[in-house]
């Protein structure tokens, strides 16, 4: 049952994804936005939300240390996810669909788009874990460090924002246009109500599936000769980060690449700043370089393997989609971590 649970939430997080993709994409174009502000701004929001509020529940409403410790993997497992294993699926989706686009391999990117949320996740994610070497006992700096975190994201956003908006070709017809009654069908643009409608509905989508697709996970995790803490670390966070992933896949095979792009490298810029400000202030016994040393070993993983991709990319000016390749290479590194560490600690 468990099994049916994840194959049916993973279609219909699948179906949410290509119903957002569709919508905030007329969401931008009636909003006049560039492509920055689309897929690193709106879309990366909208699909980080929903793993947002796993650790916020967690430490805030949760109580206790061992709702701290999910909440501060969960914050710390998203940008590595996105760093690995999400960066990787995308350069395996570009490579695999390469004799179908007209770039083949090589991704059609606004290197600026992504050059900025680099950037600024690199920036917000630095100074986040920075912070964790400070005694817990610091309670005014880190507020002062989760304070700087938003104005850091703040910054982000505005400056995608600033940005010239983009022309919006290929758009395809909105797959809820058909039921606004009150306007005129495609190829005339749809209004901007059912638009709002069509990305609501998407969301909703993405969350409920989400939902349930941890949820079976955790019965899963929950059966005889099955390691909770081996689900907990590396399948669970793979629920979460699929809108984003499958978001990109989508996009990529639509030759949207700044689009697929920018909706990864925004959600790491807005996992680098926000969760991690709530981990700050909530949770500080456990935001701490020594409180959780495995979870907190990723981050350096995510560092390492954003600037693989990342460094060459600026270097050449160009991105070749084998080249995401890398990030699973990383995921694989962690893999080895965690098995060794469990398997020391039953030894």
């Amino acid at each position: 049952m468990d099994v049916v649970l994840l194959v049916l939430s993973f279609g219909v997080i699948l179906g949410g994804a290509e119903l957002f993709t569709n919508g905030i994409e007329w969401f931008g174009h009636k909003l006049e936005l560039g492509e920055g502000a689309i897929g690193s701004v709106l879309a990366a929001i909208g699909t980080a939300l929903p793993e947002t509020m796993v650790p916020l529940i967690a430490i805030v409403f949760g109580g206790g240390l061992a709702a701290s410790e999910i909440g501060v993997g969960a914050i710390l497992g998203a940008p590595f996810m996105l760093a690995t294993l999400a960066m990787f699926v995308t350069g395996a989706a570009v490579w695999l669909m390469r004799g179908r686009r007209a770039t083949g391999t090589t991704l059609a990117l606004d290197m600026g788009v992504v050059g900025h949320d680099m950037a600024y996740f690199a920036l917000a994610y630095g100074v986040a874990i920075g912070a964790a070497f400070l005694p817990v006992e610091f309670e005014w700096p880190r507020r002062l460090v989760a304070v700087a975190l938003i104005a850091i994201y703040g910054r982000h956003v505005w400056g995608h924002l600033q940005a010239e908006a983009a022309e919006h070709e290929g758009l395809e017809p909105l797959r809820f246009h058909k039921l606004d009654r009150r306007a005129p069908q495609h190829p005339e643009p749809p209004r901007l109500l059912i638009v709002s409608v069509q990305v609501v509905v998407a969301l909703a989508c993405i969350i409920g599936g989400a939902w349930a697709f941890v949820r079976a996970i955790e019965d899963l995790a929950a059966g005889p000769g099955v390691n909770g803490t081996l689900l907990a670390l590396l399948i669970a966070p793979i629920a979460t980060e699929l809108p984003e992933t499958l978001n990109s896949v989508l996009w990529v095979r639509r030759g949207k690449d700044t689009l697929a792009m920018g909706n990864i490298t925004g959600a790491m810029v807005f996992q680098g700043a926000i969760p991690t400000s709530i981990g700050l202030v909530f949770a500080p016994q456990i935001w701490s370089a020594s409180g959780a040393g495995l979870a907190f070993a990723s981050a350096g993983i995510t560092f390492l393997s954003s600037a693989a991709i990342v460094l060459p990319m600026l270097l050449r000016r160009r991105l070749d989609g084998r080249a995401l390749l890398v990030g699973g290479l990383f995921y694989l590194v962690y893999v080895a971590v965690v098995l060794v560490t469990l398997t020391g600690g039953n030894g």
